[in-house]
């Protein structure tokens, strides 16, 4: 790493030692860009680095509210408005357990390249709140949404943040959200993306991460001569990204044969198919975080409080949470004959877990370019909202294959420009960067 590059890692480590994924995140993209700060002086003479990793603002907030027996609880809400040199903040709005400061500044950071990659007018952020909607009623889940949205609002904007869902904000707490905002504010503006298709909403949003994931996975396996058709592909989560990557797989003559929840993974040789694709959808709006149920339905092998990635497979896509997949699980993957491995979900393999994919004779895609097409939908949403007009599936889809191959596209060609073919890592960092780099050295010090 070169020598401005380390000293401003070593500031933040300083400063945030406590923000463990937050490090983690920036480690990942300043490993790869030290690169690039050997050979243009001017982003250190612009002190980029010291800049970029400073959120804009980090707005936090308590969220009171009222269960349906009448008790009060309070909850943390925050919003991190990372960066907006490229366009409104864009980032989703996560309620779970695990959601703190440093979590989401570590997706808010990655959200300002992923966004950048796109090539759509979007800048990066990332909110939330340590609500759990799991077990809630759809009252006391409304009940919160509305009590989110009452300090939220004053943040939000067609122009000036414009969040998405996440982690357990789906369509109904997306309806919950947008309703109240458009009562406080007396607007139906386009400040949330993942709406109902009736009012507002786009085709394909909820597959879309899922299907751009596959497409960019498309992408890497024609540098190699191969394509889907006959892969066996090994999956974890089964929420919207695991379903869409399983629909489009399904769509290219592959075969995804496992799924995993916070209970273990099960594990289908015929594959997830048909009614088991549908059924997935059940397993979600089921409110029980778990997989097992599959198992059951379809009489398949359930290995408890296990990950995935023992199966043997072509091609693993980890489209749970962050960190979920360490370097031991990759040395299983690399001796059971993967050879490619993208990421679904936000970093989730650990950084000891992505240098030994890199050293190897695998392929690997990182989150923020593989994973991008759920932003870019959300993109393709706020275009339709502010034209008033709403595309057909057939048009989205089109775009989204598009913004796909053309992220593939700046990924390969960046390694390349540094003799490192097929370092999709470094690519997807090095095109990120530059892009926002060189707009805030346009737009002056702010």
């Amino acid at each position: 790493m070169n020598k401005y590059t380390a000293e401003v890692l070593q500031f933040l480590k300083n400063k945030y030692p406590w923000e463990k994924e937050f490090i983690q995140s920036v480690t990942e993209v300043f490993e790869s860009i030290s690169y690039i700060m050997e050979f243009n002086p001017i982003y250190q003479n612009h002190r980029i680095l010291e800049r970029i990793v400073e959120p804009d603002r980090t707005i936090s907030f308590k969220v009171p509210w009222k269960d349906d027996q009448g008790k009060i609880h309070v909850n943390s809400g925050y919003r991190v408005e990372f960066c907006n040199v490229l366009g409104p903040y864009k980032g989703g709005l996560r309620f779970h357990a695990s959601v703190n400061q440093s979590s989401l500044k570590f997706l808010g950071f990655e959200q300002i390249f992923k966004n950048a990659l796109t090539g759509l007018l979007l800048g990066g952020g990332k909110g939330g709140s340590d609500f759990n909607p799991r077990g809630k009623t759809d009252g006391e889940i409304q009940n919160f949404c509305q009590s989110f949205m009452m300090e939220m609002s004053r943040h939000l904007g067609p122009r000036t943040d414009v969040p998405a869902g996440d982690i357990g904000v789906g369509a109904r707490e997306i309806g919950y959200l947008f309703g109240t905002y458009r009562r406080l504010r007396n607007s139906f503006d386009g400040v949330l993306t993942g709406k109902g298709l009736g009012w507002g909403g786009s085709h394909l949003r909820p597959e879309a991460t899922g299907y751009g994931v596959v497409y960019f996975t498309e992408e890497m396996l024609k540098q190699v001569n191969e394509n889907l058709d006959g892969k066996t592909v090994a999956v974890s989560g089964f929420g919207n990204v695991s379903w869409g990557v399983v629909k489009k797989v399904n769509d290219l003559g592959g075969k995804v044969v496992t799924l995993s929840g916070p209970d273990g993974y099960i594990y289908d040789p015929e594959g997830i198919t048909g009614e088991k694709v549908d059924y997935m959808l059940k397993m979600r709006l089921s409110g029980r975080d778990i997989v097992a149920d599959y198992s059951t339905e379809f009489k398949v092998d359930f290995k408890r409080e296990k990950r995935p990635w023992e199966i043997p497979c072509d091609i693993a896509i980890p489209c749970a949470i962050q960190n979920e997949m360490n370097e031991s699980d990759v040395k299983t993957l690399l001796a059971n004959g993967t050879k490619c491995i993208v990421e679904g979900a936000n970093l989730p393999l650990t950084l000891e877990a992505m240098k030994l994919v890199q050293e190897s004779d695998a392929m690997y895609a990182p989150g923020k370019a593989s994973n991008a097409g759920g932003v870019a939908c959300s993109g393709l949403e706020m275009s339709q909202n502010a034209l008033f007009l709403k595309w057909s599936r057939d048009e989205v889809d089109k775009r989204l294959h598009e913004i796909m191959r053309n992220i593939h596209t700046q990924c390969h060609e960046a390694a390349l420009e540094f003799n490192m073919p097929g370092n999709y890592a470094l690519g997807a960092n090095v095109a990120g960067f530059r892009r926002v780099a060189n707009a805030m050295i346009d737009q002056g010090i702010n």
